[in-house]
């Protein structure tokens, strides 16, 4: 038990979704850096805070912490690796906003692993937000056939692995409430940096791209998952995805202010329909839990 099990679930999920939301931003503010090194030292800071976090915690127990956690700890870590790769290669390769909408479907996947893992049944406002924001998600993917090129098409499938991901990762806390996820997140970053040393050829970069990282590794997603994974042990999934919601609309909102990467009508129409369909579904959830 630490200060931070003390804090509100839903309250430190916020906070944890505002800080990735800086995630596009600093992914397209790399200057030379190629998107594997970037994914090879983002998640290398990140496993360096997740064990700082991890030794504050448990101290003597350092160890002991990843065998508590056993193999649902380590099944969560691979699935997290890979859609923490999934998310730079999308990032880097489309724009910041259709990355943002798309991982918003992580409540969809929610919804229907909830179904089928843990025996949460589909009421019919479940469905109809289900099919919205499918629609939604057509929509965006439907107009980059027109108005991008073939690689940021394929970054906008790329970016579905990363709710799908997310989503196993919820099931998973879900599922396993008394057990510790943090040590989960230090096997993300290290088998996701593993990912990207593979890949990258050669790891060296500029101090300026040097420091983006250290800034994504430790603040934006150090931060950002650690205060996920704990909030989402005492709060129903369907309101994790809701405030999930806060990576989606303040992602794009800093690429426009500040790189000047304005998404296009039929993007935001998409965006929207997604965001509704997970109001619709969380405030049916709020009225049928009083």
């Amino acid at each position: 038990m630490t200060f931070l099990n003390k804090i509100p679930g839903p309250f430190l999920i916020f906070l944890g979704a505002l800080c990735l939301s800086f995630g596009g931003l600093i992914v397209k503010s790399f200057e030379g850096a190629n998107l594997w090194q970037i994914l090879f030292w983002r998640q290398f800071f990140f496993a360096i805070i997740v064990v700082l976090y991890l030794l504050f915690s448990y101290r003597k127990n350092f160890f002991k912490s990843f065998y508590k956690s056993g193999l649902p700890g380590f099944i969560a870590g691979l699935f997290l690796s890979v859609g923490f790769a999934a998310y730079v290669f999308s990032m880097y390769t489309t724009t910041v906003a259709n990355t943002n909408f798309i991982i918003t479907t992580e409540t969809i996947f929610l919804a229907i692993f909830g179904y089928f893992f843990l025996k949460e049944k589909i009421n019919l406002i479940t469905f109809i937000s289900i099919i919205l924001g499918m629609s939604g998600v057509l929509l965006i993917v439907g107009s980059s056939l027109s108005i991008q090129s073939s690689e940021q098409f394929l970054g906008n499938i790329v970016a579905f692995v990363m709710p799908i991901s997310f989503a196993i990762l919820v099931i998973i806390i879900r599922k396993y409430p008394n057990v510790d996820m943090v040590p989960s997140q230090f096997t993300a970053g290290i088998a996701a940096a593993l990912i990207g040393l593979f890949f990258a050829g050669k790891i060296s970069i500029s101090p300026h791209d040097l420091f983006l990282a250290f800034t994504a590794g430790f603040f934006q997603i150090g931060f950002g998952f650690i205060l996920i994974t704990i909030g989402s042990q005492t709060t129903p999934a369907a309101i994790v995805g809701v405030l999930m919601l806060t990576e989606s609309v303040f992602g794009p909102l800093w690429a426009w202010l500040f790189i000047n990467e304005a998404p296009p009508i039929s993007v935001l129409m998409g965006g929207g329909i997604i965001i509704f369909s997970i109001l619709l579904q969380s405030f049916y959830v709020k009225k049928a839990t009083r």
